[in-house]
């Protein structure tokens, strides 16, 4: 308690500047999850990519990224446990940030795709362990997270391959794919933006005062999606193409129709990532923030400052701007030969997993539900289809991350608590 009363402003500035550290690794890790796939597919330039995910990264961390803080926060470790010592705590929250930024930031160094979840709450873990004790984690919630590693790519991966049967059968796999995508492809435009709207109406805009019914946010998100299914319709079919053009060219041009889808599910990709993933670096700041203030009462609900989401948004994005690009091309062109029509079926059904995760308030991994739309997707064309080596690395890389974040925890608790003490 001490600790606090006597350090609280350099408490919280060190939580700030980890916090967003910790944000500069997700941008610089996981902006792949967001923008990989369309680079991978050449739907977009890697500068392209960059500028959308800028836009919509910030959007989806400071609308929406609200609601998933609080299992971050709270539903990791037993909060009760510290009440007679806060202090632990907070020095715990700032060494977790700082072990998992740390370890996001060599991993994109090295062009390693590693989940930023599995960072932070294996961080989280490994300091409640040594402060308190096992008792201090909430191991049922702890398996249900880890449990969710694994559904959720097995949710992703089933969403990815049905949609990609989908577009074969009613697209590809026909006399016209050219015409019959300039039919079909508004309702998959529809789909995509009724997954985004859902979620900015109904999980992020209560954050800046619009507050709707479910009926409300449903009919408006139906209303918005509609309209860019019409727009979609409108201008796919001002696109003019040669119907004395083969097969395969026809093929190219359909495919090019899914590069312009594929710009939209890029966009929702970034809002859901965003949305999901900013609670791994303002989560244990908020939870630093809100013990100080209180002068190191611990709250099972605390309001979030009104700088904490911003800062988490900042960070990711300039992190995706300066180490982005090298993480992009691993998950983008290495696991499977993506086009405009596979990529699109990977990517919306990784944004709708991960804004169905973000509204309930669960926090998982980005990064293993793409690799499972993707695997998905590849399946549906075959196993050979995959490249079972960069997927073997990836998976070992999972592994390592949890025991990581939590040995560069313990060390650097270590050393706050001497620094402090």
């Amino acid at each position: 308690m001490d600790i606090i009363a006597n350090y609280g402003t350099t408490l919280v500035l060190v939580a700030a500047l980890f916090g967003f550290l910790m944000a500069w690794g997700i941008g610089a890790n996981d902006v792949a999850n967001a923008m990989g796939t369309s680079v991978g597919t050449k739907s977009l330039t890697i500068r392209q990519a960059i500028i959308i995910a800028m836009i919509f990264e910030f959007a989806g961390a400071y609308l929406a990224g609200g609601e998933v803080t609080a299992t971050i926060r709270n539903g990791i470790i037993d909060s009760n446990a510290f009440i007679d010592s806060p202090d632990l705590l907070v020095l715990g929250m700032i060494a977790s940030l700082l072990a998992a930024g740390a370890w996001l930031i060599l991993a994109s160094y090295f062009g390693w795709p590693v989940s930023t979840t599995h960072s932070i709450i294996g961080a989280i873990v490994g300091f409640a362990v040594v402060s308190i004790g096992p008792e201090a984690v909430q191991w049922s919630k702890f398996g249900g997270i880890v449990g969710s590693w694994v559904i959720t790519p097995a949710i992703s991966g089933v969403i990815a391959y049905f949609m990609f049967i989908s577009v074969q059968k009613l697209i590809f796999n026909t006399d016209d794919p050219l015409n019959n995508a300039k039919r079909y492809v508004p309702f998959y435009m529809f789909l995509t933006a009724l997954v985004i709207c859902l979620v900015t109406i109904k999980k992020g805009l209560t954050h800046v005062g619009l507050h709707l019914s479910d009926g409300e946010g449903i009919l408006l998100s139906i209303a918005i999606s509609i309209a860019v299914a019409f727009a979609g319709w409108i201008y796919i079919r001002g696109q003019k193409y040669n119907p004395q053009d083969d097969s395969k060219m026809h093929f190219a041009n359909v495919e090019k129709v899914f590069g312009i889808l594929m710009v939209i599910t890029a966009c929702a990709m970034a809002f859901a990532h965003g949305s999901n993933d900013v609670a791994n670096a303002i989560g244990p700041l908020s939870a630093v923030a809100s013990i100080v203030a209180s002068g190191g009462e611990i709250s099972s609900q605390a309001a979030i400052a009104w700088w904490i989401l911003p800062l988490g948004g900042i960070g990711i994005v300039i992190g995706l701007a300066t180490m982005g690009e090298k993480v992009m091309a691993t998950v983008g062109t290495g696991i499977t030969h993506l086009t405009p029509s596979r990529g699109f079926a990977a990517q919306l059904a990784t944004a709708a997993t991960v804004v169905i995760a973000s509204g309930t308030g669960l926090p998982i991994s980005t990064t293993q539900t793409l690799v499972g739309a993707v695997m998905g997707v590849g399946l549906a064309r075959g196993i050979a289809a995959l490249n079972l080596g960069v997927l073997r690395n990836i998976v070992v890389s999972w592994i390592i991350t949890l025991p990581a974040g939590a040995i560069l925890a313990i060390a650097i608790f270590y050393v706050l608590q001497a620094c402090f003490s």
